[in-house]
């Protein structure tokens, strides 16, 4: 590997963010799964996780959605809620799902700069009863639309952006949130792929 090489991971690695993931429940399409990786990716989120309770594993992603986003983030595959919930609260303070109801708050009267985990439901049926039940509460996506709803990936890019935005202004991309001996190993692992 390039020492600019070397240097690019390591400028992309202080900006990785360990306080903010995004969960996705039995999501069916992969692309839109890789979508979200990539944004993933462009936010400095570094964990993702995925519920399939309902549906089988998925056994890889679409790639072209993609660009190889997959390579670069730490993946969680669960297919017990209640594992993948006990997971989170390890590492998350709240955790909010995306779902249209009475009491639901808005995107932008979220606090993303505390530890947050941010599920995502399917593309046909939304966050199931069971996770919204497991969850802290429940955001919308402000719209004004006759149609209410977006497609996950995007509902994900806008709802991590508004994460980008705020944690930005917070300075947490000013400085390297890794612990040193986490960053170490994201290093090598990532330097592997690359070989």
């Amino acid at each position: 590997m390039t020492p600019e090489r070397s240097q690019k991971l390591l400028q992309v690695l202080s900006k990785r963010q360990p306080d903010l993931t995004v969960v996705l429940e039995n999501v069916f399409d992969p692309h839109n799964i890789s979508a979200v990786m990539r944004t993933c990716d462009a936010v400095g989120i570094q964990e993702i996780y995925i519920l399939n309770n309902r549906i089988p594993p998925h056994k890889k992603w679409g790639a072209r959605s993609s660009s190889s986003a997959a390579k670069w983030l730490t993946i969680y595959q669960f297919e017990d809620a209640a594992a993948c919930f006990s997971a989170l609260r390890k590492k998350y303070k709240k955790i909010l799902t995306t779902h249209l109801s009475s009491d639901a708050v808005s995107l932008h009267a979220i606090d993303m700069t505390e530890p947050i985990a941010l599920v995502f439901g399917n593309e046909h049926s939304g966050v199931s009863d069971e996770i919204r039940a497991l969850a802290d509460g429940n955001f919308i996506i402000p719209q004004v639309g006759i149609i209410r709803s977006l497609n996950i990936s995007v509902a994900c890019a806008v709802t991590l952006y508004e994460a980008f935005r705020q944690k930005s202004l917070a300075g947490h991309y000013d400085q390297p949130r890794f612990e040193h001996e986490m960053k170490q190993g994201l290093l090598k692992e990532w330097e592997l792929k690359e070989e």
